[in-house]
């Protein structure tokens, strides 16, 4: 289980370096990563605080931009 988690890691990670192509499979990485750290929230109160980066968080609403108008 540790690789697989690394590996959406590592693919997140690269993405937001410029190392690869922001796709499909970086927002599936990220939302993987998104649903782990929230079941981490949910199950220790410890992990409360965690958060994403600012560049991780503005890559996430990168996905879906806002409605114009």
């Amino acid at each position: 289980m540790f690789e697989a988690v690394s590996n959406h890691f590592q693919i997140v990670a690269r993405s937001l370096n410029g190392e690869r192509e922001i796709d499909e499979q970086t927002f599936a990485s990220l939302a993987v990563l998104a649903e782990r750290l929230e079941h981490l929230k949910r199950t220790d109160k410890a992990f409360s605080k965690v958060a994403f980066s600012a560049d991780v968080k503005n890559l996430e609403g990168s996905k879906n931009p806002a409605p114009v108008g």
